[in-house]
């Protein structure tokens, strides 16, 4: 098939053995790449009940069509396996410029198994895989790895972990090039226990495309249409950054560990606040936008540097308004210790958040804690978390094993073991239907942001013509669950959220339709993109249910049940018997009964070699 080289890498640490591992055509042709490639190679591969930091868990990187041809959003990727936040499985996605290096380095992603005794390197280059030693790499933050690897290997992209991955930091997570993560899911540590310190690769290796005069014309055709819309050029002028203003003003901005929405100091830590330390923009592979900020600043007497890039959206929420922290300089060098150490943004704000509240009440000392709004302290935990130092130690378990610990379940703010991301769902309350029923945990990329769709014709491919408010439960389901199966088909192509999420608009689908034809020959109408995506949402559900999740186990932290004090939003809880009655039309809508997709769906679904592996009635 068209559009991929058919293989991925088989990399098995504890054996030192390197082999490829090749993928069906019909995965392609049913799956596209990405979301659904990773998914069934996860299905084929484990049982469920593995240990996500033991050998028997696998991770997977992948990529999809879009990836090495040129195609703007072509420089992400993603990673699949069993995490240790939700002991399922569980996925990131990543920019920058190692997705565009895998997707011409021969192969198709890489599956890794096992576990090295030693630290190990895995090199890509062209065609050819190598595991090198890595023991003079350990110990080294991921600037100093991805500078060292550099002086070996030429023109590499390298993902590597820090010290947190290392010591098995359950919020560690993966960088490649210095300043874009693969976050949310703990793969630092998987990658840790399995002792890989990074992968560097490297190629240019053309992969097979349908009509590659075509797709020159075409890209160039659609990058000149990405440039002449303001919906996606504010975004590089702004960055994400902007959007920490509009959400307190509407409403929807975590505050005070997700106690208020509205933040009185959020231009101090919106792109306004940023702009006197803004030194230029970066961007990814074949991106047109350049969304990313790069600052250069110092707090405490520490430089931020700007090799390290600088704060996005969630990490200036996280570790700004969520801590009732003020200070920019205090965030960007938040970001830049998590960059350096390989943490998870979102996750350690939330866990630094809950510190102070637990400290507001009484649940630890002050010695202990922390205050709100003091920005020192917030970099001293991040420091703590990641070296397992003092409180620290126990952070590194994560936030639902630390409120447990201490008596804090209460407002601990997770689903499934994974931190709240920076999105308040009680002023858009179908984002609380894909909160708690994504199989990541607490996820806001699974399906819909209720804002996005208060204009007519946000959908119309796909037959939403209407404007749908945010508070509202009416359609939420049937919304929610068409815009998961959309946004699962752009986790399938992987292709960038910010350039590919208009792709219900239908002048940004026909682009889309048309560059996807000229790499794979697959000429897609909008039913079969909904199809496709649907399918690999389904697959995921599959796994969930080996590790013992039901409907039972969708739910909210009991903070979005009480009502907010202030905002537009104010006085407006979620109602629990509301919330329930919209999950379950969900899963009616998704043909699944209480642990999954029932064998019907999978075969309405065109997946029948995958009935009967839902173990039921346990």
């Amino acid at each position: 098939m068209n559009g991929c080289f058919g293989k991925y890498i088989d990399v098995d640490l504890s054996r030192e053995k390197v082999d490829d591992y090749p993928i069906p055509e019909s995965w392609y042709e049913r799956h596209l790449g990405g979301r659904g490639i990773a998914t069934r190679i996860l299905v084929e591969e484990l049982e469920g009940g593995e240990d996500p930091l033991g050998p028997d868990n696998i991770m997977v990187f992948a990529t999809g069509p879009y990836q090495g041809t040129g195609a703007p959003g072509g420089g992400k990727h993603a990673i699949f396996g069993r995490s240790p936040k939700n002991n399922t499985i569980n996925e990131s996605y990543a920019g920058g410029y190692f997705g565009h290096a895998l997707g011409r380095s021969g192969f198709d992603g890489i599956v890794i198994r096992g576990a090295a005794k030693t630290p190990q390197c895995l090199v890509i280059q062209n065609g050819k895989v190598e595991i090198v030693d890595a023991d003079d790499l350990w110990g080294l933050d991921t600037g100093e790895v991805e500078e060292k690897i550099k002086a070996r290997y030429k023109n590499v992209s390298v993902s590597s972990i820090g010290i947190a991955g290392e010591n098995l930091v359950q919020s560690a997570c993966i960088i490649n090039d210095r300043c874009s993560s693969l976050g949310r899911s703990g793969w630092g540590a998987v990658m840790g226990s399995k002792k890989l310190k990074a992968i560097a690769c490297a190629g240019n290796i053309d992969k097979p495309v349908y009509d590659a005069e075509s797709l020159k014309k075409d890209i160039r055709q659609y990058v000149k249409y990405i440039k002449s819309r303001e919906d996606r050029t504010f975004f590089g002028e702004t960055g994400t950054i902007n959007h920490v203003k509009l959400y307190s003003d509407l409403g929807t901005l975590p505050t005070k560990n997700f106690q208020e929405a509205c933040y009185d100091d959020a231009v101090k830590i919106a792109d306004v606040g940023l702009a006197p330390i803004l030194v230029r923009r970066g961007t990814c592979a074949g991106c047109p936008i350049a969304c990313k900020r790069v600052v250069k600043t110092e707090f405490m007497g520490r430089p931020v540097m700007e090799r390290y890039g600088g704060p996005e959206y969630e990490t200036s929420v996280a570790f700004g308004s969520l801590c009732l922290n003020n200070n920019i300089h205090a965030v960007c060098l938040a970001n830049q210790l998590c960059n350096q150490y390989g943490l998870d943004t979102i996750s350690t704000g939330c866990m630094i958040a809950f510190v102070m509240e637990a400290t507001d009440k009484g649940l630890l000392s002050e010695a202990q804690g922390a205050k709100w709004g003091d920005a020192e302290r917030v970099i001293e935990l991040v420091d703590l978390i990641a070296k397992r130092e003092g409180i620290g130690d126990s952070l590194a378990k994560g936030l639902a094993h630390f409120a447990k610990e201490i008596g804090g379940e209460a407002f601990a703010m997770h689903i499934k073991g994974q931190e709240v991301p920076m999105h308040e769902p009680r002023g858009k309350v179908g984002l609380a239907i894909s909160y708690a029923t994504s199989p990541r945990g607490a996820n806001h990329v699974d399906g819909m942001h209720d804002h996005l769709f208060v204009i007519p014709d946000t959908m119309p491919l796909w037959g939403v013509t209407e404007p749908v408010d945010v508070f509202t439960w009416e359609r939420k389901p049937e919304v929610d669950k068409l815009a998961g199966d959309i946004m699962s088909f752009t986790d399938s192509m992987i292709g960038c959220l910010f350039l590919n999420l208009p792709l219900a608009h239908p002048e940004q689908f026909e682009y889309d339709r048309r560059i996807l034809r000229d790499i794979t020959g697959m000429d897609l109408d909008p039913k079969a993109v909904a199809l496709i995506g649907e399918r690999n949402v389904v697959i995921r559900k599959i796994m969930t249910a080996w590790d013992g999740y039901t409907r039972a186990d969708d739910d909210l932290p009991a903070r979005f049940k009480a009502p907010l004090p202030g905002g537009p939003a104010a006085g407006r809880p979620i109602i629990h018997e509301e919330f329930h009655a919209a999950v379950d039309k969900w899963y009616r809508l998704r043909g699944y009964d209480a642990y999954g997709p029932t064998d019907e769906k999978l075969a309405e679904l065109g997946l029948k070699e995958l009935q009967g592996l839902i173990r039921r009635n346990r």
